[in-house]
């Protein structure tokens, strides 16, 4: 899997993490399935191609997650914060986006992650 960096700008600040790009069908399947911890600065980015509604859930998921539905201009679309660990529960994006990001659970609050704010990676480009 891909490691990059991506920056989440927000109202405290620019925010780097270190995130794992999935792009096949099995790492997008798998993501953070099985895993017992994940670091603060640390997550997965899910690209989907074109945008569209995505779904995500929490089945083998030991770690309570944010999750960052993004749109194409890398603007947060919404939040899903706290997962539930385990959950089948089906967890939608309520609209078209372009990726999805996963982070450790709180960090969007710790951050002050709302809608709005820019994520800045190379996946994201401002409409012309």
């Amino acid at each position: 899997m891909r490691k990059e960096v991506l920056k989440l700008v927000t109202a405290s600040g620019t925010h780097a993490f270190q995130i794992e790009v999935a792009e096949t069908a099995a790492e997008k399947s798998r993501g953070l399935m099985f895993r017992r911890s994940l670091a603060d600065d640390a997550g997965m980015l899910f690209p989907y191609s074109p945008p569209q509604e995505a779904t995500m859930w929490m089945r083998n998921t030991y770690i309570s997650l944010d999750m960052v539905f993004i749109r194409q201009d890398g603007t947060v679309h919404r939040i899903e914060a706290n997962t539930e660990p385990f959950s089948e529960t089906v967890i939608a994006s309520n609209g078209d986006v372009a990726a999805v990001l996963e982070l450790k659970a709180g960090t969007a609050r710790n951050i002050q992650l709302k809608p709005g704010d820019k994520v800045l990676h190379n996946l994201f480009r401002a409409a012309p």
